[in-house]
Protein backbone atom coordinates (compact mmCIF):
# COMPACT_ATOMS: atom_id res chain seq x y z
CA UNK A 1 0.00 0.00 0.00
CA UNK A 2 1.24 3.22 -0.67
CA UNK A 3 1.09 6.87 0.87
CA UNK A 4 -1.77 8.85 -0.06
CA UNK A 5 -3.57 12.19 0.83
CA UNK A 6 -7.33 12.38 2.34
CA UNK A 7 -9.22 15.53 3.22
CA UNK A 8 -10.38 15.05 6.53
CA UNK A 9 -13.14 17.13 8.25
CA UNK A 10 -13.05 18.87 11.71
CA UNK A 11 -14.88 21.34 13.56
CA UNK A 12 -14.45 24.60 12.15
CA UNK A 13 -11.94 26.51 13.63
CA UNK A 14 -10.71 23.36 15.32
CA UNK A 15 -8.38 23.11 12.51
CA UNK A 16 -5.17 23.93 14.66
CA UNK A 17 -5.84 21.74 17.59
CA UNK A 18 -7.01 18.83 15.53
CA UNK A 19 -4.14 18.63 13.64
CA UNK A 20 -1.98 18.94 17.38
CA UNK A 21 -4.07 16.22 18.77
CA UNK A 22 -3.69 13.89 15.68
CA UNK A 23 -0.03 14.14 15.42
CA UNK A 24 0.39 13.22 19.02
CA UNK A 25 -1.62 10.67 19.00
CA UNK A 26 -0.01 9.37 15.56
CA UNK A 27 3.27 9.33 17.59
CA UNK A 28 2.02 7.87 21.30
CA UNK A 29 0.70 5.49 19.23
CA UNK A 30 3.75 4.46 17.17
CA UNK A 31 1.79 5.26 13.80
CA UNK A 32 4.68 7.02 12.21
CA UNK A 33 5.13 4.66 9.65
CA UNK A 34 1.17 5.01 8.57
CA UNK A 35 0.02 8.62 9.04
CA UNK A 36 3.23 11.21 8.11
CA UNK A 37 1.96 14.61 7.35
CA UNK A 38 -1.25 16.51 8.55
CA UNK A 39 -1.81 19.64 7.17
CA UNK A 40 -3.84 22.96 7.46
CA UNK A 41 -4.65 24.35 3.75
CA UNK A 42 -3.41 27.87 4.22
CA UNK A 43 -2.56 31.54 3.01
CA UNK A 44 -0.94 34.53 3.91
CA UNK A 45 -2.75 37.05 2.78
CA UNK A 46 -1.37 41.43 2.38
CA UNK A 47 -4.21 43.75 3.19
CA UNK A 48 -3.44 47.42 3.09
CA UNK A 49 -6.01 49.26 5.77
CA UNK A 50 -5.51 53.13 6.15
CA UNK A 51 -1.94 52.96 4.49
CA UNK A 52 -0.81 49.90 7.08
CA UNK A 53 0.08 47.18 5.47
CA UNK A 54 -1.06 44.06 7.99
CA UNK A 55 -0.17 39.58 6.65
CA UNK A 56 -3.12 37.75 7.89
CA UNK A 57 -2.72 33.64 7.37
CA UNK A 58 -6.00 32.90 5.85
CA UNK A 59 -8.05 29.02 5.77
CA UNK A 60 -8.46 28.14 2.38
CA UNK A 61 -10.74 25.59 3.65
CA UNK A 62 -12.25 26.00 6.93
CA UNK A 63 -13.29 22.96 8.70
CA UNK A 64 -11.16 20.79 6.64
CA UNK A 65 -7.50 19.62 6.86
CA UNK A 66 -4.95 17.49 4.88
CA UNK A 67 -3.85 13.64 5.93
CA UNK A 68 -1.08 12.13 4.28
CA UNK A 69 -1.36 8.45 5.39
CA UNK A 70 -1.15 5.11 4.53
CA UNK A 71 -5.12 3.69 4.64
CA UNK A 72 -4.88 0.59 7.03
CA UNK A 73 -7.44 -0.32 9.52
CA UNK A 74 -5.38 0.76 12.51
CA UNK A 75 -4.41 4.34 10.34
CA UNK A 76 -8.19 5.09 10.02
CA UNK A 77 -9.47 4.45 13.35
CA UNK A 78 -6.56 6.71 14.49
CA UNK A 79 -7.43 9.18 12.47
CA UNK A 80 -11.66 9.26 12.74
CA UNK A 81 -11.46 8.93 16.56
CA UNK A 82 -9.19 12.20 17.19
CA UNK A 83 -11.51 14.43 19.11
CA UNK A 84 -12.28 17.26 16.80
CA UNK A 85 -12.44 14.69 13.93
CA UNK A 86 -16.31 14.62 11.68
CA UNK A 87 -15.15 12.38 9.26
CA UNK A 88 -13.32 12.11 6.30
CA UNK A 89 -14.55 13.42 2.78
CA UNK A 90 -15.16 10.92 -0.01
CA UNK A 91 -16.61 8.31 2.42
CA UNK A 92 -20.08 6.73 2.00
CA UNK A 93 -20.29 6.00 5.81
CA UNK A 94 -21.27 2.51 6.12
CA UNK A 95 -18.06 1.75 7.57
CA UNK A 96 -16.56 2.40 4.06
CA UNK A 97 -13.06 3.79 3.77
CA UNK A 98 -12.27 7.15 1.81
CA UNK A 99 -11.52 7.85 -1.61
CA UNK A 100 -8.12 9.97 -1.79
CA UNK A 101 -7.34 12.69 -3.28
CA UNK A 102 -5.71 12.86 -6.78
CA UNK A 103 -2.40 13.50 -6.99
CA UNK A 104 -3.25 16.61 -9.10
CA UNK A 105 -5.69 18.09 -7.12
CA UNK A 106 -2.86 17.71 -3.99
CA UNK A 107 -0.41 19.83 -5.88
CA UNK A 108 -2.81 22.68 -6.70
CA UNK A 109 -3.49 23.16 -3.39
CA UNK A 110 -0.16 23.03 -1.92
CA UNK A 111 1.48 24.30 -4.43
CA UNK A 112 -0.14 27.56 -3.33
CA UNK A 113 1.24 26.36 0.09
CA UNK A 114 4.48 26.31 -1.38
CA UNK A 115 4.51 23.20 -0.01
CA UNK A 116 5.49 19.96 -2.46
CA UNK A 117 3.81 16.70 -2.06
CA UNK A 118 6.87 14.79 -1.88
CA UNK A 119 8.62 15.10 1.80
CA UNK A 120 12.05 15.95 0.56
CA UNK A 121 13.82 15.14 3.15
CA UNK A 122 12.91 11.51 2.85
CA UNK A 123 11.99 10.38 -0.47
CA UNK A 124 14.33 12.44 -2.94
CA UNK A 125 18.32 11.72 -3.29
CA UNK A 126 20.80 12.53 -5.38
CA UNK A 127 20.01 10.92 -8.83
CA UNK A 128 16.24 10.35 -7.98
CA UNK A 129 14.45 10.85 -11.21
CA UNK A 130 11.41 13.17 -10.88
CA UNK A 131 9.18 15.20 -13.44
CA UNK A 132 8.64 18.71 -13.34
CA UNK A 133 5.07 19.76 -13.51
CA UNK A 134 5.41 23.35 -12.85
CA UNK A 135 7.15 26.53 -14.65
CA UNK A 136 8.49 26.65 -18.27
CA UNK A 137 9.74 22.63 -17.69
CA UNK A 138 6.40 21.89 -17.09
CA UNK A 139 6.44 18.09 -18.36
CA UNK A 140 9.80 17.23 -18.85
CA UNK A 141 11.73 14.82 -16.75
CA UNK A 142 14.88 15.11 -14.92
CA UNK A 143 17.62 13.55 -12.25
CA UNK A 144 18.12 15.45 -9.32
CA UNK A 145 22.29 17.02 -9.24
CA UNK A 146 21.66 19.38 -5.88
CA UNK A 147 18.49 19.81 -3.23
CA UNK A 148 19.09 23.49 -1.70
CA UNK A 149 16.89 22.94 1.43
CA UNK A 150 17.69 26.59 2.86
CA UNK A 151 16.10 28.33 -0.73
CA UNK A 152 13.77 25.27 -1.62
CA UNK A 153 15.69 24.66 -4.67
CA UNK A 154 16.59 21.75 -6.59
CA UNK A 155 19.09 21.17 -9.73
CA UNK A 156 17.86 19.11 -11.91
CA UNK A 157 19.96 17.43 -15.27
CA UNK A 158 17.12 18.18 -18.02
CA UNK A 159 17.59 16.61 -21.63
CA UNK A 160 17.09 20.02 -24.01
CA UNK A 161 17.15 19.71 -27.49
CA UNK A 162 19.56 17.01 -27.31
CA UNK A 163 21.80 18.25 -24.43
CA UNK A 164 21.96 17.70 -21.05
CA UNK A 165 21.30 20.82 -19.05
CA UNK A 166 21.04 21.62 -15.59
CA UNK A 167 17.74 23.98 -14.59
CA UNK A 168 16.80 25.07 -11.33
CA UNK A 169 13.14 24.41 -9.95
CA UNK A 170 11.36 24.90 -6.71
CA UNK A 171 10.63 22.09 -4.57
CA UNK A 172 6.87 22.78 -5.22
CA UNK A 173 7.83 22.38 -9.39
CA UNK A 174 8.74 18.17 -9.42
CA UNK A 175 6.81 15.46 -8.41
CA UNK A 176 8.50 12.02 -7.89
CA UNK A 177 7.80 9.71 -10.61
Amino acid sequence: MEKQWYVVNTYSGHEKKVQEKLLMRTESMGMQDYIFRVIVPEQEETEVKDGVTKTKVKKLFPGYILVEMIMTDEAWYIVRNTPGVTGFIGSSGKGAKPTPLQPQEVDKILHVMGISRIDIDKELDKGTKVNIIGGPFTGMFGVIEEIDMENQKIVLNVDLFGQETQVEVDFDQISKI
